[in-house]
């Protein structure tokens, strides 16, 4: 059984001379464990089927499944409470609350998974510590470089005891070196927590973090492949070591 199915999908964006389609007829499946990335350049609907997957958008055709249950025809609060007992987000910049400590940020996500029912994920600080971040429980995302927020991100995420965590663009405001040093971490808490990993990225080098790469191009799946190299720069250097 599919973690996260689409079929169908569609997703239209404006009218007239101004309609773009972001998604043509697209079917595509995530499978438990996997770590997959969607591949491709900006524009190309990534991002869109990325949305769409996790619920945060309702497409204009087609069916979005999630657990083998309809995911797309619910409404936006029970979309809302599907998303909240299984689906994690890490977004290109971090989307910390701004006036919660990073403590905060990830207690937050950790008592909404509570309240879903689940009772055996790390408390808060064991996850900034899993992050390195133990010592800025206390900062604000102000107060953190942005390295430090994705990571806070990441934490937040897992913090949500989730099946699957859907990653858009992580690396996308960080430099080469921190960004591999987020992929890394998200990659690496990921396979110990058992959850699939899903990341859009325009980068060669971040999709060989994946295990299978869907390439995006004009709102179609073109191609599902293996990663376009054979190891990430951090990956390969491990093993040199």
């Amino acid at each position: 059984m599919s973690l996260a199915s689409c079929s169908g999908v569609s997703v239209i964006h404006g009218a007239g001379d101004a309609r773009v389609t972001a998604l043509d007829n697209v079917a595509f499946a995530i499978e438990p464990g996997e770590r997959t990335a969607l591949f491709g350049p900006s524009g190309s609907g990534k991002t869109t089927l990325l949305h769409v997957l996790g619920g945060l958008i309702v497409p204009d055709a087609g069916e979005v499944r999630w657990r083998d249950q309809p995911l797309s025809s619910l409404d936006v609060v029970a979309r809302g409470r599907t998303r909240s007992a299984g689906i994690a987000f890490v977004f290109q910049g971090a989307n910390l609350l701004p006036t919660f400590t990073a403590y905060e940020n990830v207690a937050f996500a950790a008592h909404a998974s509570q309240s879903n029912g689940s009772t055996d994920q790390p408390q808060p600080l064991e996850l900034l510590e899993l992050v390195g971040l133990s010592a800025k429980a206390e900062a604000l995302p102000s107060e953190l470089s942005g390295g430090e927020a994705q990571r806070v991100a990441v934490a937040r995420a897992l913090a949500l005891a989730p099946k699957v965590i859907f990653a858009d663009e992580p690396t996308g405001s960080l430099d080469s070196l921190t960004g591999e040093k987020v992929m890394d971490l998200l990659t690496d808490l990921a396979r110990q927590q058992g959850a699939t990993v899903v990341l859009v990225t325009h980068e060669a080098r971040i999709a060989a973090y994946a295990e299978r790469v869907a390439t995006v191009r004009d709102g179609i799946v073109s191609s599902v492949d293996l990663p376009p190299v054979t190891a990430s720069p951090a990956t390969a250097a491990k093993g040199m070591s």
